[in-house]
């Protein structure tokens, strides 16, 4: 069975969709995901809600065809390119770069994705679809990467009902940026491990 990561932007006070349902957060790509490319490219898939995919599929695959651009940018443009990807959209027509879109039963889609895949699966939201799973118990672990801003209004991350006791922080990593990553993991039992705090360098 996979392993399913939920990665997540998010702002101090919750949020992870403002409520003018604009992408708030800065432009550190780069500074967040440079030293998690390796995770990246082991990943099975990347799982989408279709606004998140449209963001990533209007630059991704021609980001490394910039002569400007950054190492990081080219990279990770050949790894999006490359990699399995799957959309979970009711209304997406038409894709491309390797791409599966699942209009109905997403619920028992990914149940069945999940149980026949062996490895990582990585799920980038958007955030209705990211409520869904966690509302249905299929993410196992968090990456939530919290912003130094305050949106006021919009969507919260975690669903009214959604129960934290079984969430243990594996580590904690603060970015140039003020960013915060927070690694959570769920677990039904055990003895909480410690968590690790790093510095990005």
């Amino acid at each position: 069975m996979a392993r399913v990561t939920l990665w997540m932007q998010m702002s101090l006070d919750g949020f992870a969709e403002g409520a003018d349902e604009r992408v708030h957060w800065p432009v550190v790509d780069e500074e967040l995901y440079s030293s998690m490319l390796d995770e990246l490219r082991a990943a099975e898939a990347f799982l989408y809600g279709r606004k998140t995919y449209e963001i990533m599929s209007s630059f991704w695959p021609t980001a490394d065809g910039d002569p400007a651009i950054s190492q990081f940018y080219i990279d990770f443009a050949g790894c999006w390119k490359a990699k399995p990807k799957v959309v979970f959209s009711r209304s997406l027509d038409r894709t491309d770069w390797n791409t599966k879109v699942i209009r109905r039963r997403a619920v028992e889609e990914m149940v069945a994705l999940r149980e026949g895949t062996d490895g990582h699966l990585i799920v980038f939201g958007g955030i209705e679809t990211a409520a869904m799973f966690m509302t249905h118990n299929l993410i196992d672990e968090y990456r939530l990467f919290v912003h130094p801003l305050v949106l006021g209004a919009g969507v919260p991350l975690f669903p009214p009902a959604f129960d934290t006791s079984e969430l243990q922080l594996a580590s904690v990593t603060a970015f140039d940026s003020a960013v915060v990553m927070m690694h959570y993991r769920r677990e039904c039992a055990g003895v909480r491990p410690r968590a690790q705090r790093t510095l990005a360098s």
